[in-house]
């Protein structure tokens, strides 16, 4: 039985999209894609529908010339070999050999067309994979811990647990429209794999004492997420059984659904209505959903590793080991993507993971077998032993296909990278993000040194730039990156980070992060610095 969009009693509350999502359901334009656009032509689209491809996981790819970009579901980042190698097929016909890892641990493509579509769903679903609802305003790809089934630092395993969460909201129409997009995170890591505290709602390990026995759960995060205004997820007072992540999933989920705001697309994300109600009020009419449960237990995320694995790694499973390979900003190719397959088939278990820091990791590998391994020639450039400043850089699209992009990100990155790595010295791995709108899908707030493009007015005409904040960082004492005054042209981005990063290593005390730096030196003392950088000629804008 369908549910009652009781939100629709109150019209003028309601944005424009919202109407035509009542009219046509998002995930009904899969069927007219596959019936109609696919031999009609882009020229035929309806510009409601289009907005309505990104059911299917398909935007239209900067400059809109009939080429779009796709995202496809890998739950919790875990992909088979086979899948892999259809993926790698699909990028090698349809998106020039070009394939990305997100960072919520999806695969991207580019440079299809509508006409190339139906073709697409049909290899996908073949391996058991999907693009559908990988965006819109509807339950995205479920993030979770890489390491799932592996991980020596794994409370419980949580494959199983996202699969079940994945089967239940794909394609179910009683959740289909949402308020806008929803974002879920289902992790047993101790150390945050999965990035719990930007998430809308999001499962952390924990235990609790219930009738004398110590059980193992999860405790309970929700309203977090990034873009223009940033929220940290809220905790709730909760401990929840494995068997009862579905149901408390479906009660979160409805109650977004329902009471989630409608009126103005960029107010309607689950953190605006947690922010207005509170964590008390929202637990309260959750428990009439749910009914009474425990209370919260003892916490279990013990630190945060920011979703890296570099190198070689014994497993849970004695003898095993998993090998973390960089894959720079997240870019790889057909080619190397069934190079890691076949490696995964000869040296692993079979599969492949991709994390939300945009790596991949092999698993399964045996002691005796991980040096032949480490000979493989798609490991020079996807190396486990990536440079420092290299193998912790984080990029979004950029204007090179996303429309809402104001400067180019990917190449930037990669150059200031390779800058940085030729010109500091330093034995911490500093986290540098890049970002090219306020959106953040580069997650540029939980850097230690993230950056917002922008643009600048200089003699030669509008450049591009970017803004700097620094500090930020997810796990226990979780905080947002707080922005610098003083805009950077692109092209001096690597020279200043440069000084910024060098002025760190002369002033820390021994063993100090980046981000513990920033929290005791202040705010006020990188401004300064960076003042000063600015009105040097060297680096003068």
């Amino acid at each position: 039985m369908a549910y009652e969009p009781i939100w629709t009693a109150h019209p003028d509350k309601l944005n424009k999209f919202e109407f035509a999502k009542l009219e046509k359901d998002g995930l009904d334009v899969i069927r007219t894609i596959i019936e109609n656009y696919a031999s009609e032509g882009f020229d035929s689209i309806t510009a409601d529908d289009m907005d309505r491809f990104k059911w299917a996981g398909v935007y239209q790819q900067k400059p809109k010339d009939g080429h779009f970009m796709m995202r496809v579901r890998i739950n919790t980042g875990i992909m088979t070999s086979a899948q892999a190698h259809a993926l790698a097929d699909i990028a090698t016909l349809y998106g020039r050999g070009l394939v990305d890892v997100t960072t919520r641990q999806a695969i991207q493509f580019h440079w299809l067309t509508v006409q190339d579509l139906p073709d697409i769903f049909e290899r996908l679903e073949k391996v058991d994979l999907y693009s559908f609802e990988a965006c819109g305003d509807c339950p995205r790809t479920i993030v979770g811990n890489p390491l799932a089934g592996i991980d020596p630092n794994e409370l419980v395993d949580t494959k199983d647990i996202v699969d079940e969460v994945n089967r239940f909201f794909v394609l179910n129409r009683d959740f289909s429209n949402l308020p806008r997009k929803y974002k879920m995170s289902i992790s047993g890591n101790t150390y945050n794999n999965a990035q719990a505290e930007i998430n809308d709602l999001s499962f952390t390990p924990a235990t609790k004492v219930i009738d004398g026995e110590e059980v193992i759960g999860f405790h309970v995060m929700v309203g977090g997420g990034l873009s223009a205004k940033p929220h940290l997820a809220q905790s709730l007072d909760l401990f929840v059984r494995p068997d009862e992540v579905l149901k408390v999933s479906i009660a979160v989920t409805t109650i977004f659904r329902d009471y989630g705001y409608r009126e103005k697309r960029h107010h309607a994300r689950l953190k605006f209505l947690i922010a207005d109600w509170g964590p008390e009020k929202f637990l309260a009419k959750l428990t009439e959903y749910i009914g009474e449960m425990p209370g919260r237990g003892e916490d279990k995320t013990i630190g945060w590793q920011a979703a890296y694995f570099d190198g070689v790694h014994p497993q849970a499973q004695q003898g095993l080991n998993y090998v973390g390979l960089n894959v720079p900003v997240g870019r790889l190719d057909a080619d190397e993507l069934h190079e890691l397959a076949n490696l995964a088939d000869r040296y692993g278990d079979g599969q492949i993971r991709t994390t939300m820091s945009q790596n991949i990791l092999l698993s399964g590998v045996p002691d005796d077998q991980v040096d032949e391994l480490l000979q493989a020639p798609v490991l020079q450039r996807l190396t486990p032993q990536p440079k420092h400043f290299m193998s912790r850089t984080v990029s979004c699209t950029g204007n090179e296909f996303c429309n809402l992009a104001i400067v180019e990100t990917k190449k930037r990155a990669v150059d200031v990278a390779e800058y940085l790595d030729q010109h500091v010295e330093l034995d911490e791995k500093v986290r540098i993000h890049f970002i090219g709108c306020p959106n953040s899908c580069g997650h540029k707030h939980i850097a230690d040194i993230g950056l917002q493009g922008s643009l600048i007015k200089t003699p030669e005409g509008m450049v591009d730039a970017f803004d700097i904040a620094v500090g930020g960082a997810l796990g226990p004492g979780a905080q947002f990156n707080k922005a610098l005054k003083g805009r950077v042209r692109g092209d001096q981005v690597g020279p200043v980070l440069a000084e910024l990063i060098l002025f760190y290593k002369e002033n820390r005390n021994a063993d100090e992060t980046f981000y513990a730096y920033v929290q005791r030196v202040g705010i006020p003392t990188f401004q300064e610095k960076l003042s000063a950088i600015l009105q040097s000629s060297t680096v003068a804008s």
